[in-house]
């Protein structure tokens, strides 16, 4: 009978292998490495997600749009380096489209992508969202802000006023920066963005120079360091934002700091009360 049974298998192409043997029971199948489910898939990387840059057209993967990529951007590992020439891509295209008369409430991530050639995700992989990538263009067009040394505090508090003064003579000579900046005060978020991250730390940059200033002997430790650094960056706001009209001459930082290191009491003759070793400030706090 088993004979039989043999015979039968053999018709059917059902010859044990020597892993089956002759025992009854269910047939052992070949072992199979488990495919990748959504608890033991690795996280991709930054550039290859739903949408993989410009050969993957301008508006991107529908089904993993912008609101996807910005709720996950927070949450990704380290993957490829970001492409530069994406960024330069976005960064142009948002100018370009301000050159052509675009206000900033027109501006649409999705016309920016197009402009660009990107796909939406590739420009919120970067930016949260326009105030952010506005900020960014806005760094991109203006002259960029000093490295200072950090331990020094008149050298680096003149580094940080010049910045000031080219910032200005910018605004002067760009239409389009004119107008943007303008455009920003209209837009309460924005402006109130700029404010915190950009006009904020380099506020911070130049209290600490004046401190530097300060405990270096360059300056004196009787006066309120936020009241110095007022007086030192309020003569080059005037000149350059309030006074548009003003001069910014090279030497105009150097003017400045003279004049508030002499003070602005009349320097002292043969007939006045003061010693000849008073300073004009002494006579002026009398």
């Amino acid at each position: 009978m088993r004979h039989q049974e043999r015979e039968q298998g053999l018709e059917h192409g059902r010859e044990p292998g020597p892993e089956q043997g002759s025992a009854p029971g269910p047939q052992a199948s070949p072992e199979r490495v488990p495919e990748p489910g959504p608890e033991s898939s690795a996280e991709p990387s930054p550039e290859s997600g739903p949408e993989r840059g410009p050969e993957s057209g301008p508006e991107g993967d529908p089904a993993h749009g912008p609101e996807h990529a910005r709720v996950h951007d927070h949450d990704r590992g380290p993957g490829r380096p970001r492409s530069a020439a994406a960024e330069r891509a976005i960064l142009d295209a948002v100018i370009a489209l301000l050159e052509a008369g675009e206000p900033l409430a027109g501006l649409s991530i999705e016309r920016i992508a197009r402009t660009a050639k990107v796909g939406k995700a590739t420009i919120y992989r970067r930016w949260n969202g326009k105030e952010e990538l506005f900020l960014d263009v806005l760094r991109d067009m203006e002259p960029p802000d000093p490295v200072v040394s950090g331990t020094a505090g008149l050298a680096d508090l003149r580094l940080l006023m010049e910045s000031h003064r080219t910032r200005g003579l910018a605004q002067r000579s760009s239409v389009l920066l004119h107008n943007v900046f303008a455009q920003m005060k209209s837009h309460p978020r924005l402006w109130t963005e700029y404010q915190n991250t950009v006009v904020a730390p380099r506020r911070a940059a130049m209290v600490a120079a004046v401190r530097r200033a300060v405990a270096a002997g360059e300056l004196r430790d009787d006066l309120d360091v936020e009241l110095m650094d007022d007086l030192l960056v309020g003569a080059m706001l005037v000149r350059t934002l309030h006074r548009r009209d003003a001069p910014l001459p090279e030497d105009l930082v150097d003017r400045v700091i003279d004049a508030l290191m002499q003070g602005l009491a009349p320097v002292s003759g043969p007939g006045d009360a003061s010693g000849p070793g008073d300073a004009p400030g002494d006579v002026a706090r009398r």
